[in-house]
């Protein structure tokens, strides 16, 4: 195996057709055939399966395309260290923050510090769902995401960052003057909350369980805009970690009150590959990262006194 043969055939199953992965790549069709033909004889395996719609994988060629995957950003990553020696950082970096949570709150700072201290590199952000962040950096495909949870997985490793406490946020008139609120108080609410497999909605349902409750769900919203509109509407009420929480009464007409008796708390986690090294490059924006994160703790004990 050569490394431009494992480039093809990423490029091969990614497009699915060898007709446009030959113009992607910009190659005669006949050559990227023969290129798969000495790939499929190194290996002694069938890789690609050939049908009228295009090409899928076989399930060696699934087992090579993950093992490729990496092989070619651990190069990727080697060429920018090198290039990086003695020169300012450059390259691309991927940092995934999970939606409607402290995590979000960080875009906007990190991409303006990033900027400040390493224009060269190029950053990309994800805001997508914990689950999918974390099996993304499973696959060697992101460097790193700041979510909420961080229970020990094969394969990747969690840095504890902070934890936050859990508050209701309402539009509901008569809690305005209250500054914190029982758990069997707000089964009685009307509560908007993501789906089942969200970190935060697993957080609330194990706590109202220990109470032999549960909570009034009245529709599962995962778009933060859709969540503050709803709220500040007086469609139902929310619960969300402190940061979170407060960012969004900070701009809508609700309040927040903290969640007791008991208080919930969610960890919030810098979740890495357990296999893979960052490079150069995404070891300064990690940092910048953690820069971060010990600003948003100081503020948000500011906040409570």
């Amino acid at each position: 195996m050569n490394l431009r043969r494992l480039k093809y055939f990423v490029k091969i199953v990614d497009v699915g057709s060898l007709t446009q992965a030959a113009d992607v790549l910009h190659i005669a069709q006949p050559a990227l055939s023969q290129q798969l033909v000495t790939l499929e004889a190194e290996l002694q395996q069938q890789l690609i399966i050939r049908t009228k719609r295009g090409v899928t994988p076989t399930e060696a060629g699934k087992v090579l395309y993950g093992h490729a995957q990496l092989i070619l950003r651990q190069c990727e990553q080697a060429q920018s260290d090198v290039n990086a020696t003695g020169f300012a950082l450059s390259g691309q970096v991927s940092v995934g923050l999970a939606p409607g949570t402290a995590a979000s709150a960080l875009s906007l700072p990190l991409l303006r510090r990033v900027r400040e201290r390493h224009p060269g590199i190029l950053l990309y952000l994800n805001e997508n769902f914990g689950t999918t962040l974390s099996e993304l950096i499973m696959n060697g495909r992101m460097d790193m995401a700041v979510l909420y949870g961080g229970r020990e997985v094969h394969g990747l490793s969690f840095v504890p960052l902070m934890r936050e406490q859990l508050y209701l946020v309402s539009a509901d008139p008569e809690l305005h003057a209250r500054d914190d609120i029982s758990l069997a108080e707000v089964a009685d609410l009307d509560l908007l909350l993501p789906r089942t497999y969200n970190t935060m909605r697993r957080l609330v349902d194990e706590a109202f369980l220990k109470l032999g409750l549960s909570a009034r769900v009245i529709a599962e919203v995962e778009s933060s805009t859709t969540l503050a509109a709803a709220v500040s509407e007086h469609f139902g009420s929310t619960i969300l970690p402190e940061s979170a929480a407060r960012a969004l009464v900070a701009v809508h007409d609700a309040h927040l009150c903290r969640i007791t008796q008991p208080d919930i708390e969610a960890p919030l986690a810098l979740c890495l590959s357990g296999h893979l090294p960052l490079s150069v490059p995404a070891q300064a924006v990690k940092a910048i990262l953690l820069e971060l994160i010990a600003d948003m703790r100081g503020n948000l004990v500011s906040a409570q006194s």
